[in-house]
């Protein structure tokens, strides 16, 4: 691969204030303790990218190289993080739906990479659900050793205010979310379901 990266960008699907980052066949990361960085984090194996809607389209564009490129100004967000691709498939995901239109995020087959997520726009329209597109994300990968979690850029509100949840917190939104409610808990079941917990 030269200093050109492979490129491509698609709108991908929000739900639940997330999209994912999967492996077909496995594990992509290790519960690692990235709860806190406001924009990445490793939940059951699955790699969560926080939104700040609740429900709607965000603008998702993949680089991939072949070894770690230079940083990119203009975002608001930014955090690394470690992931392993069991079958040389690593795909952007909407959390209940067939993978986004992107090329695969391990661009050499299997093995370990780095991820560089990029985020703008997470403040316009915190906790909405919007039939406008009002979040971009920027997902760079490249082959590279495990190393742990690192946030590079916090400037957005809302990443500060999924920081100061304590770990492990869930904010209920709509009621109607609730583990108290029928919908609420057919919803947690398909959240589960979706990250391939089926306990």
């Amino acid at each position: 691969m030269n200093d050109e990266p492979a490129r491509a960008t698609a709108l991908v699907r929000a739900e639940y204030h997330l999209f994912q980052i999967t492996d077909p066949q496995g594990p992509v990361a290790d519960d690692l303790d990235a709860t806190h960085n406001g924009l990445v984090s490793a939940v059951g194996g699955v790699i969560e990218v926080a939104t700040g809607i609740h429900t709607g389209n965000v603008r998702v564009t993949v680089e991939l190289y072949s070894q770690q490129p230079g940083p990119v100004a203009g975002w608001e967000e930014i955090a690394e993080m470690p992931c392993h691709s069991p079958s040389g498939e690593v795909l952007v995901t909407p959390m209940m739906e067939d993978p986004a239109d992107l090329p695969s995020l391990a661009s050499q087959g299997t093995g370990r990479y780095r991820l560089r997520v990029h985020a703008l726009g997470r403040d316009t329209a915190v906790d909405d659900t919007t039939f406008d597109v009002m979040e971009s994300y920027l997902i760079q990968s490249w082959p590279a050793a495990h190393q742990d979690a690192l946030l590079v850029k916090a400037t957005d509100a809302y990443g500060a205010q999924v920081r100061a949840r304590p770990a492990g917190d869930t904010i209920v939104i709509d009621h109607e979310d609730s583990l108290g409610t029928q919908t609420g808990r057919e919803r947690d079941i398909l959240r589960r379901a979706g990250r391939g917990d089926y306990s």
